[in-house]
């Protein structure tokens, strides 16, 4: 059967696909087919479409529609992916056996399902997991171009954090000194790796800085980057007034390692802290610690502030992009 398709230059058919599905025009039980050095999109009006775009009448094939698990299930489910993992969140025990269930018989790539069984608890930050289908907790978790490998079990990782991950590391430039003081697998420290920067990154998780060092094989960036399993207090001697950018991703207790963060802190050195707050003052507590702990040995500036998620009732997860300057 012949549909009304766009043709359009394969260079220019991802942003031809955008506009179009922008103006919901594109024909979603039909396959984009490629052909000619040509992208071929179905769309549902020919009228409608602008102008300025080629529309052609084209033999495409129909697209095979997937099962996915709301449509097994008599609820809406949630679940977040991570690589062939799957992870819900159900305090229920039927229905998260139920949800598991659905989950494996729809079309997903998946191996493992897994339910959240406790809180990120211990200065490891791991939690328990509840395993509902498969039996291995390890994935490799894909990003904005980067690969992590890990296994739930054993690290912590939230998939949640992939777009304030990439807001922070697509400011690192070429040449910097790039330093994680609760680096896990290395979410933060692989991607500035990739970016140019000579990266640091340590974590007091054995298992996690294992992944932090195949990581970076994986990703080609092993020789620009160093994993260190210790107390970033334990290491901030040897990386004395080094980092040109640091990042303390430990929000319940971040205030704790300030002092270690100002002792590696460069003359010119961008910190990423974050907090968990009371929506009332989510900044100020923060912005003071800071201040308490680099003034007046640095000059310092908040140049961001930046709300990551909401936490709890009344509680947001924030980022301060705050720079320390070494006074003179």
């Amino acid at each position: 059967m012949d549909v009304s398709c766009v043709r359009v230059p394969r260079e220019d058919g991802e942003a031809t696909r955008r506009r179009l599905a922008e103006a919901d025009l594109i024909a979603e039980d039909y396959e984009i087919e490629v052909a000619d050095g040509a992208l071929f999109i179905p769309v549902t009006d020919e009228t409608a479409v602008p102008d300025e775009f080629d529309v052609v009448a084209r033999e495409v094939e129909r697209r095979e529609t997937q099962a996915m698990p709301a449509d097994l299930l008599s609820f809406d489910p949630t679940y977040e992916r991570l690589g062939d993992v799957v992870i819900v969140d159900e305090d229920d025990p039927d229905r998260a056996q139920a949800l598991a269930d659905a989950i494996v018989e729809s079309d997903l790539p998946v191996k493992t399902v897994v339910n959240r069984a406790s809180k990120v608890k211990g200065t490891e930050r791991i939690r328990d997991w509840e395993v509902l289908a498969g039996e291995s907790t390890e994935a490799v978790h894909r990003e904005y171009g980067c690969e992590f490998a890990l296994d739930l079990a054993t690290v912590y990782f939230s998939p949640r954090l992939a777009t304030e991950r990439h807001r922070v590391t697509e400011q690192v430039a070429e040449g910097e000194h790039f330093f994680d003081m609760f680096a896990g697998v290395g979410p933060f420290v692989i991607p500035a790796a990739k970016r140019g920067a000579t990266a640091v990154g340590v974590d007091i998780n054995r298992d996690a800085v294992e992944y932090l060092r195949e990581n970076a094989e994986r990703n080609g960036v092993a020789d620009r980057v160093t994993a260190i399993c210790d107390d970033v207090h334990d290491v901030a001697d040897d990386y004395e007034g080094w980092a040109d950018r640091l990042v303390m991703n430990l929000p319940h207790s971040a205030d704790e390692f300030l002092d270690a963060a100002v002792a590696l802190a460069g003359d010119d050195c961008v910190v990423h802290y974050y907090d968990i707050q009371h929506e009332d003052d989510p900044f100020g507590p923060g912005e003071r610690a800071i201040r308490d702990a680099a003034e007046p040995s640095y000059d310092v500036t908040v140049e961001t502030r930046h709300t990551v998620r909401s936490y709890a009732p009344h509680e947001v997860n924030v980022c301060l992009d705050a720079r320390l300057k070494r006074a003179d």
